[in-house]
């Protein structure tokens, strides 16, 4: 597999001359001061392009080309926005940049509870914590009827262990990690200059008041159609990133949990081009997934893998785990022998070594993803031994 890194532009203090050295092969970005929904010019993907280029490296992935809300819930303006996002994909074609990472998730990108959970060695992880996402959606959003989403242990834990510590910081600390730290840097819906982000996210939830899982998977074959004759002029590969959590969250519809999921988008828009981004750590964060047989089902339709691992506790909280598990070796070793050169990055990696003194984006620690990238490639040469 190609060893990438996924790096936020020229503002990122995680420098392209850093990445070289530690030998990172191709890059995984996007115009992030784009707003959504806006054109990517053949002039800023060039200057893109060409930046990293004269660092000595590819610009592999895109990730991400967003997905405008409204292609998603399908409102008047999808079609004008389909188009935009047609012409965005062709001036990245024409530009060789051919592999698009996306997500369509509604609203929210991914949700973690706590962003620097601590572990024994000192070190620090994400964390989802169930109990306190239920508090979240119960007492601070206030969904209605959000209580009947969480089963009766969630509730009695919420209720004796989260509730009696909350205070206004902690409330404000646990809007900060589910809908603002975890967003504004992906291009998300939120961004941490919003004064109300409650507010805003509970707008946004009613943007799909009624549409369910079904038309959700609708919008995404329209969607889909619409752009893969770009794809195939260019031959451009989209892969869809799974849910993040897999979980059905906060009344909203997620259609790209499961192998039954999976299954279904990639069946209902058969090209080749459709794929699969395979995140190893999203699906393993649901405890009905077994990620070793998803890859190996999925190996093939698969252009983009992220190389993380989550470990799920009997209460269904989880948390980022080591990127030596056995289960993410033999997704490693799966990909390696029937999907040689597909770009893959690691993700989600702890902060150590003065990483959390440091700003960096939330999962995208430095030290913690270089850790990761020396486990992984180890792992990579070492089934490369096996195969001679």
């Amino acid at each position: 597999m190609e060893k990438t890194w996924r790096w936020f532009g020229p503002n990122d203090p995680i420098t392209l001359d850093m990445l070289r050295q530690i030998g990172v092969e191709g890059i995984v970005t996007a115009l992030h001061h784009i707003p959504n929904g806006e054109i990517w010019t053949e002039e800023e993907v060039c200057k893109m392009k060409d930046f990293i280029t004269r660092h000595g490296l590819r610009w592999s992935v895109v990730e991400s080309l967003p997905v405008s809300e409204e292609i998603k819930y399908a409102g008047p303006h999808r079609d004008e926005l389909i188009e935009k996002y047609k012409i965005s994909l062709a001036n990245l074609g024409k530009a060789g940049v051919k592999t698009i990472c996306y997500n369509f998730m509604p609203v929210l990108d991914w949700a973690r509870t706590d962003l620097e959970y601590p572990n024994p060695d000192g070190t620090s992880n994400l964390y989802f914590n169930r109990a306190e996402f239920a508090y979240f959606d119960i007492h601070i959003l206030k969904r209605k009827d959000a209580e009947k989403d969480y089963d009766d242990a969630t509730l009695r834990r919420m209720n004796e262990k989260v509730k009696p510590l909350m205070s206004p910081e902690a409330e404000k600390r646990l809007v900060d990690n589910i809908i603002v730290k975890t967003q504004g840097f992906v291009n998300g819906n939120i961004s941490e200059g919003d004064l109300d982000p409650v507010g805003k996210f509970r707008d946004l939830l009613k943007l799909y008041e009624g549409i369910d899982a079904d038309a959700l998977r609708n919008n995404m074959a329209y969607f889909l159609n619409s752009i893969m004759p770009v794809c195939d002029e260019y031959g451009i590969d989209m892969c869809v990133h799974p849910d993040d959590p897999p979980l059905q969250i906060l009344g909203l519809p997620r259609i790209v949990t499961c192998d039954d999921d999976i299954q279904k988008f990639l069946e209902s828009v058969p090209n080749p081009h459709n794929g699969l981004t395979f995140c190893a750590g999203s699906l393993s964060a649901g405890a009905h997934n077994d990620v070793v047989e998803l890859a190996k089902k999925y190996a093939k339709r698969t252009h983009f893998v992220h190389a993380r691992i989550c470990k799920v506790m009997p209460d269904g909280d989880f948390k980022e785990s080591s990127h030596l598990d056995p289960r993410l070796i033999e997704v490693v070793r799966i990909f390696e022998q029937t999907r040689p050169g597909v770009p893959m990055r690691v993700d989600h990696a702890p902060l150590m070594l003065g990483d959390e003194k440091m700003g960096y984006n939330a999962g995208y620690s430095f030290h913690g993803r270089m850790l990761a990238l020396g486990e992984i490639a180890g792992v990579m040469a070492t089934v490369g031994t096996e195969s001679k």
